[in-house]
């Protein structure tokens, strides 16, 4: 019988849900690595108890911790038991968790600054990890996201990474700057059907896809505006807040931005506005039905300073024509006085028959519909603000 598990990191450690097919009862595991902000957690698709996080500190530093046996016990990749936690090899180290690096600009030359809000060059600093992405194909390559902008490999089970420095050694580098957020690479997907193809989005640079696994990159974003930099319809500068795509049509790719919903039916070559009927077409995540390539999701915030429903109305909405119409979904969900925000890594869905979908917020609760949005329920409550959430189908 299938089983589910949902993988939470919050801005306090991170919490394990199980549940069996009906998703009605709940097993609560954690925290694990308590007190220590987890970015991210997420399994293999070749081997669903190999699961990956991102465990960092302001004091401490960057770690990447490893479960063999589906978060029930961890480790870091190698070092020994009893051994200091320390930051991986391959990732930059320094003091004060601040840790300048470089890489080789397109021309060859060295690659050390980039463009800070006001328009001047600041050192590239490594800071922490946003986003693990384990391989198709392999349980021991997964790719890292970082901040500063960049894009981190393992081959090795995460035992050393090597940066994949042609990203960020991409002619515009030195215009990439950071959103308010930071400049966090926080979205890795890999085409199924082409494994030399993958997509990221960085805020605040814009959308990127390499089509040679990563030597080379390419920007994609034309079609989109953004009022807040000088020139609305600029190569890079774009604040991407998350892409998605369903992995049976990889040339159809939804996009939330800082503003605006969009959709790109050439894998990324020209996006189109698909915001419609939203209420407020900003927010931080899009995500796609598992067994529905039309059906996305979506969930407004009132404004790029109210971080919140708008109407005090928590409302996820969602279309199942690819977006432009739009319909609210309520049940269960509430309806006055919310004042939480739903981050860009913080909404998943199952792959069961009938699709679940799920969503953790800034306020610490987990939801969970079952039956794709039409109804919801909360699995937990009073967590730490979640920061992501991801889901395995374990068959």
């Amino acid at each position: 019988m299938s089983r589910i598990r949902v993988l939470v990191g919050t801005r306090k450690g991170a919490f394990i849900l199980r549940s069996d097919a009906g998703r009605k009862k709940w097993e609560i595991d954690g925290p694990h690595f308590v007190g220590w902000e987890v970015y991210h957690m997420k399994g293999s698709p070749i081997d669903p108890d190999r699961l990956y996080a991102s465990q960092s500190s302001a004091w401490f530093g960057q770690i990447i911790q490893r479960s063999n046996n589906g978060g029930r016990n961890w480790e870091q990749p190698g070092t020994p038991p009893g051994e200091p936690l320390t930051t991986p090899e391959g990732f930059p180290k320094g003091e004060s968790n601040k840790f300048v690096y470089d890489a080789s600009s397109a021309t060859g030359k060295p690659l050390t600054t980039h463009q800070w809000y006001d328009g001047t060059q600041r050192p590239w600093e490594f800071k922490r990890v946003w986003h693990l992405e384990p391989s198709l194909t392999d349980p021991d390559t997964v790719y890292a996201g970082v901040e500063d902008a960049a894009l981190f490999r393992t081959v090795d089970g995460g035992k050393t990474w090597q940066e994949l420095a042609g990203l960020r050694g991409h002619g515009t580098g030195p215009k990439w700057q950071p959103g308010a957020g930071g400049m966090c690479l926080h979205t890795i997907l890999f085409d199924p059907g082409n494994p030399r193809r993958i997509y990221t989005a960085i805020s605040a640079a814009g959308a990127f896809r390499t089509d040679d696994a990563g030597l080379t990159w390419k920007p994609i974003n034309r079609g989109l505006k953004s009022e807040y930099i000088p020139d609305p319809e600029a190569e890079v500068g774009h604040c991407v807040h998350r892409i998605a795509m369903h992995p049976a049509r990889t040339n159809v790719l939804y996009m939330q931005k800082h503003w605006e919903v969009l959709r790109s039916d050439n894998a990324g070559d020209q996006w189109q506005n698909i915001s419609g009927n939203l209420p407020s077409d900003f927010g931080f995540l899009v995500e796609v039905h598992a067994h529905e390539p039309e059906t996305i999701y979506v969930v407004p915030i009132k404004s790029d300073f109210a971080h919140h429903p708008p109407e005090a109305k928590l409302r996820v909405y969602r279309s199942r024509t690819g977006g432009n119409e739009w319909e609210a979904l309520t049940n269960g969900l509430p309806q006055e006085h919310c004042y939480v925000n739903v981050l860009r890594d913080a909404m998943a869905v199952d792959s069961l028959d009938e699709c679940g979908v799920y969503f953790g917020t800034t306020g610490g609760q987990v939801y969970c519909s079952p039956d794709g949005g039409d109804h919801w329920t909360p699995i937990v409550r009073d967590l730490p603000s979640v920061v992501s959430v991801e889901v395995q189908t374990l068959r």
